[in-house]
């Protein structure tokens, strides 16, 4: 494997919000993994993402492409609110992926396979995300049907 370096990011607009969404595109959360910390203005989660910006230079490893993921922390911060339509509070372990990151005006929805969005209602954007740990390898590579070619 190559040498891989950590993302660390920042988003503080909505063209900056629309990168992270890009990156955390396909990323894997457990419910259970995300939290409204309302004492700190802050929503946040750990989610192991598909590292989308390494995903087009081949690793082969024993004849197979590999590709990579790595767990990484993603915060809101200035959250005063939020809202949750489709979760499912009693399966604490179910596993969702995440499809988009959006902004509405004071809104950022957070939408999920199965139909979940989880919204919050922010003062301003103030999103962090930063890698935690080496990635490891997979042979899967997340499809979209309609988008790939």
């Amino acid at each position: 494997m190559n040498e891989v370096n950590p993302l660390k990011l920042r988003a503080s607009d909505k063209e900056d919000l629309g990168v992270i969404s890009a990156i955390l595109q396909d990323a894997v959360i457990a419910i259970d993994e995300m939290t409204f910390l309302k004492e700190e203005s802050r929503f946040a989660f750990v989610a192991n993402r598909f590292r989308w910006e390494d995903a087009n230079r081949d690793k082969p490893l024993e004849g197979n492409i590999i590709y990579e993921r790595v767990n990484c922390g993603i915060c809101f911060d200035t959250v005063t609110a939020v809202r949750q339509n489709g979760l499912n509070q009693a399966k604490k372990a179910q596993i969702i992926s995440l499809l988009s990151i959006t902004v509405e005006e004071e809104f950022i929805d957070l939408a999920f396979s199965a139909g979940i969005t989880v919204r919050l209602q922010v003062e301003k954007i103030l999103c962090h995300m930063q890698d935690l740990d080496e990635p490891w390898p997979t042979q899967r590579r997340p499809s979209h049907p309609l988008g790939d070619e």
